[in-house]
């Protein structure tokens, strides 16, 4: 993945173009290694889910709650008010301390990141912002980054909330969003980033002049895989990976009978863990299928020759995920390859959004 802009090397750069470029460089570097704690993040969050940790920390303390404890008597206090919620009442019953340690250190974590990275978020902006390196049309787009940081720190809380009561596991919906909501703000700023990258650093906008070819092919594959982000949230949240453990079949039929057994018709897409699996397959299917088309569709124009490394890589990545997603599926949902599933979906993000930004900003290659 080229890092460089797409300014002529033979064109010099006059001084303010080359400070322009030089701030742009060290923005885009400040948030590559933003989108890299995010990928952290959605890794630990995967992990803090597959290991039942998430409701183990029952209060929210965005700034108290930093510090572990550290007595045997703030552990047994933190212990007691888990042992207050329906996990530890109907599934968890007698859990000793140290298996109550093992689930919190995770939950634990997972919200250190997020402190972290709001503060290496924050900061720099403050700083960068401070030194007159921002841009005035790009300020608004990274003060948008932060507000959406902060919105899923909200959106994570709202998440365990909904399993302090009356549940013994988060909402679907819930877990799904907060999913979702981390993929968004990591496609907006490594999207920013590329951008910073892509465009000449005489351009102050936004935008480019003038549409080109397959952006919007690869803006329908970007909310094709977002949408995917978030039906897999769904079968994260009601463990549907554990049914249905075989493939292609399910049930012993590729559509299997079924899928809207509940009413109203709707919430089968939402509540039936048969339809859930099943229609995290189908879009599964229809994206790789779709990366396929568009990847032909690249190398049958002239015009898109710069497009066809990045839609190639888009659909050699999609087969990667499918293949680690049905491991996951056949092998019962086994922790390694269940997140790696998870993370390995930031690659692909990564492979779409690069496939949108060259084509949306990037220079055509001249023959």
């Amino acid at each position: 993945m080229s890092d460089t802009t797409a300014a002529p090397l033979s064109a010099p750069l006059d001084d303010a173009t080359a400070r322009i470029a030089s701030d742009r460089k060290a923005i885009r570097l400040w948030l590559y290694a933003i989108c890299l704690l995010i990928f952290a993040m959605i890794v630990v969050g995967g992990a803090t889910r597959l290991t039942d940790s998430g409701l183990s920390i029952t209060e929210w303390k965005p700034i108290h709650g930093a510090i572990p404890p550290l007595s045997v008597a703030e552990w047994e206090e933190e212990l007691e008010k888990y042992r207050q919620i329906p996990e530890y009442q109907l599934i968890n019953k007698g859990m000793s301390l140290e298996e109550f340690k093992f689930i919190f250190w995770w939950e634990w974590g997972h919200r250190l990141l997020g402190r972290v990275i709001g503060l290496a978020f924050f900061v720099p902006l403050v700083w960068f912002w401070w030194r007159g390196r921002i841009e005035r049309w790009l300020l608004p787009w990274l003060v948008g980054g932060f507000v959406l940081g902060g919105m899923q720190g909200v959106v994570g809380w709202w998440m365990v909330v909904s399993g302090l009561a009356e549940r013994v596991d988060v909402s679907q919906y819930r877990l799904a969003t907060h999913l979702t909501l981390a993929c968004l703000i990591f496609i907006y700023l490594f999207a920013l980033a590329r951008y910073l990258a892509l465009i000449p650093a005489n351009r102050t906008s936004a935008s480019p002049q003038t549409s080109r070819p397959f952006s919007g092919t690869a803006k329908l594959l970007l909310a094709l895989l977002v949408l995917q982000i978030f039906l897999g949230g769904l079968v994260a949240g009601l463990k549907a990976g554990l049914s249905f453990n075989t493939w292609p079949l399910m049930d012993g039929q590729f559509i299997p009978s079924g899928l809207w057994t509940m009413a109203p018709a709707w919430i089968n897409h939402f509540e039936n863990v048969l339809t859930v699996q099943f229609q995290h397959r189908m879009t599964a299917y229809l994206i790789v299928g779709f990366a396929i088309w568009a990847m032909w569709a690249v190398y049958r124009s002239e015009a898109a020759r710069h497009l066809r490394g990045a839609a190639h890589a888009v659909v050699a990545i999609l087969f990667v995920q499918m293949l680690i997603g049905i491991g996951t599926l056949l092998g019962h949902v086994p922790f390694w390859l269940a997140l790696s599933h998870q993370g390995f979906i930031v690659v692909v993000m990564m492979a779409v959004v690069e496939f949108w930004a060259r084509a949306r900003f990037a220079e055509p290659v001249r023959a």
